[in-house]
């Protein structure tokens, strides 16, 4: 997984291979079935990454990955944290629009994050 745009689950036993040691940066989607809010984000991120290419999205369901999501530190959801290096570097927590969703990628992206 050498280059952006891709889309996978991410679980405990693969996080560290596909996130933490990826060459891509990567936008992690901390999100839960029963959260209204985070099958409302889940597709607008998709859409974003796919359109970027330059990042990677790794969708968590904390239900299925209690560790990671105390690791994190995850108590609201959906949670969105861009990392980079191994290294979260911005996270946003909600529902965003669009516009705002495709801004945060870029950011991770370029490395321009606030």
């Amino acid at each position: 997984m050498h280059k952006g745009g891709q889309v996978l689950e991410a679980t405990e036993a693969n996080f560290e291979k596909d996130v933490l040691e990826s060459p891509v940066p990567t936008v992690v989607d901390f999100y839960a079935d029963w959260c209204g809010p985070c099958k409302m984000l889940g597709p607008i991120i998709e859409k974003a990454v796919k359109k970027d290419g330059r990042v990677n999205l790794a969708k968590v369901n904390v239900d299925e990955n209690l560790t990671l999501a105390s690791d994190y530190k995850i108590t609201s959801l959906p949670t969105v944290v861009g990392f980079r290096n191994g290294e979260p570097v911005a996270a946003f927590v909600g529902m965003r629009p669009p516009a705002a969703v495709e801004e945060f990628i870029q950011s991770i992206a370029t490395g321009t994050e606030k």
